[in-house]
């Protein structure tokens, strides 16, 4: 990921208040000062340096409660006002790139109403953009999403993520898509996609349907570089490894696992990018290879009732 835009210095009096609901968010962005206990996010340590200081302010502005606190307060107070009298924002890094390409941008802002998930821009060689899932609902930042080239497609993953869908497909004046066994979540989706063939929803851009987290859970891939996975599989900082959610898969473990058998030969990516859990990167074969094991160790799991904590970030 690349480097957070304002480097500001080292600040101490950070923490992290109790409505923290465990998303996850924070700790991917600032690994090694915020950590887990107890069931929420912890502040392991204050920042040393100036890029320590950006990290946190990313997580800050990430994290779905607001939970991640500057010093001094709230951060659309700091460092103070424009002279305009708008709040000076320029500590948010969102959208951030997630690689010197450009292409994926990693919107920030998750939302409480997604359980803190996180959303993408997808950019496009035609200067057009896909919005994957959705951060919070704010029409000062639909301006800057939409400031990255016109967003056509709102592709959501599955229901959980569906919350925002509508609103930002209308601002956009773009299509809002998600699968059939989900439609109930977006009943007025402009494209909906069914069966559990491969569907080509733009240029470069498949939409593989992947039934196991819910029913209608979907897999966007561009490019076979970029895998956008909802919540069917992550990478666990914990294993360092592709993990799937199993502690908190709705609708059928052994459908996820019949997805997974019948993709992994096919699919071919680099980067998986989850809406719960950390991002990574790796060569296609490498890739390939651990969707292969993943798919093993799924087909050896059994229903169990849910159970939060057991997620290995």
């Amino acid at each position: 990921m690349t480097e957070p835009t304002e480097a500001e210095p080292p600040a101490h009096n950070w923490h992290i208040d109790d409505r923290c609901t465990n998303c996850d968010a924070a700790r991917q962005l600032a690994p090694g000062l915020v950590g887990e206990a107890q069931g929420r996010s912890v502040l392991l340590r204050q920042p040393q340096d100036p890029y320590e200081t950006a990290q946190l302010y990313a997580a800050a502005y990430a994290c779905p409660t607001r939970s991640v606190r500057p010093p001094g307060g709230r951060l659309g107070e700091l460092p103070g006002r424009r002279p305009d009298g708008r709040p000076d924002e320029r500590r948010d890094p969102f959208p951030m790139a997630l690689d010197d390409t450009g292409t994926v941008l990693l919107c920030g802002h998750n939302s409480r109403h997604t359980a803190g998930a996180n959303s993408y821009l997808l950019r496009r060689p035609d200067g057009t953009t896909m919005m994957v899932d959705t951060p919070r609902w704010s029409p000062a930042l639909a301006d800057r999403h939409e400031a990255f080239g016109p967003v056509t497609d709102v592709l959501l993953t599955h229901r959980d993520h569906a919350a925002h869908g509508r609103r930002y497909a209308d601002r956009f004046g773009a299509r809002l898509w998600i699968h059939e066994g989900d439609l109930d979540a977006a009943p007025d989706a402009d494209r909906v996609l069914r069966g559990d063939g491969p569907a080509e929803v733009g240029a470069g851009v498949l939409a593989v349907p992947f039934p196991g987290h819910t029913r209608g859970s979907v897999l966007y891939v561009a490019d076979e570089r970029y895998c956008f996975t909802g919540d069917s599989f992550y990478w666990s900082r914990t294993t360092a490894d592709i993990e799937v959610v199993d502690s908190v898969t709705w609708y059928s473990i052994r459908e996820l696992a019949a997805s997974l058998a019948r993709t992994a030969d096919r699919l071919r990516f680099e980067w998986v990018l989850p809406g719960h859990g950390d991002r990574h990167r790796l060569p296609r074969d490498e890739m390939s290879h651990r969707l292969r094991a993943l798919a093993a160790r799924t087909e050896r799991l059994r229903p169990r009732p849910v159970d939060f904590t057991a997620v290995r970030w």
